[in-house]
């Protein structure tokens, strides 16, 4: 078998031996989608069974949780740490901004639906770098949490335009994963 030449031709030699019919989403993508919607049905039950007081809606949690849970092992069969549950929260954190992001374009609110499209792909991305161990936790950088930083940031980003949050996104490690990921696992042939 011949060297991969890069990551990123890797990754596609990975993805595409997955891949029964090479114009659908590789096995993992697929099952990514799923557990993002397993996820929801359990948020669906738990709030059902609040609003309705029928705790039969309760009772299907667990096994919806056990289906995602069999399917989460199969896309992230060894991880250390914290890995499992951010991966999970990662998926159910892009599966709600993508469907707030329906809500917004159905209301005709198309820049945040774009904006909220993009941050669910942005989760979705770091999904894939997190357990593709692309993401280097020692790079990231945290910004010290005091009140007054966090209210400059806010009100800056509040007042930038998106050329401008463009131009001045990050570059470190984690905006260079993001962007490799967002190449490498592309789901689609076109």
């Amino acid at each position: 078998m011949n060297k991969a030449k890069s990551v990123k031709e890797f990754v596609e030699r990975i993805d595409s031996s997955k891949k029964v019919n090479p114009k659908d989403l590789s096995s993992d993508q697929d099952l990514t989608i799923a557990i993002m919607n397993l996820i929801s049905i359990e948020e669906h039950l738990m709030f059902s069974g609040a609003k309705t007081g029928k705790t039969s809606f309760y009772d299907l949690i667990e096994e919806i949780r056990e289906t995602r849970k069999t399917l989460m092992q199969k896309v992230i069969p060894a991880y250390e740490g914290e890995v499992w549950c951010i991966s999970k929260h990662l998926l159910a954190s892009s599966m709600r901004l993508m469907e707030v992001g329906t809500k917004q374009q159905s209301l005709g609110n198309k820049e945040q639906a774009y904006d909220l499209f993009n941050k669910a792909y942005d989760l979705y991305c770091l999904f894939w770098g997190l357990n593709m161990n692309m993401l280097n936790v020692d790079d990231v950088k945290w910004i010290k949490d005091d009140v007054e930083t966090v209210k400059k940031l806010t009100a800056k980003v509040n007042e930038a335009t998106a050329e401008e949050r463009e131009a001045e996104a990050p570059k470190g490690a984690l905006a260079k994963m993001k962007a490799f990921v967002r190449k490498a696992v592309d789901c689609c042939i076109e």
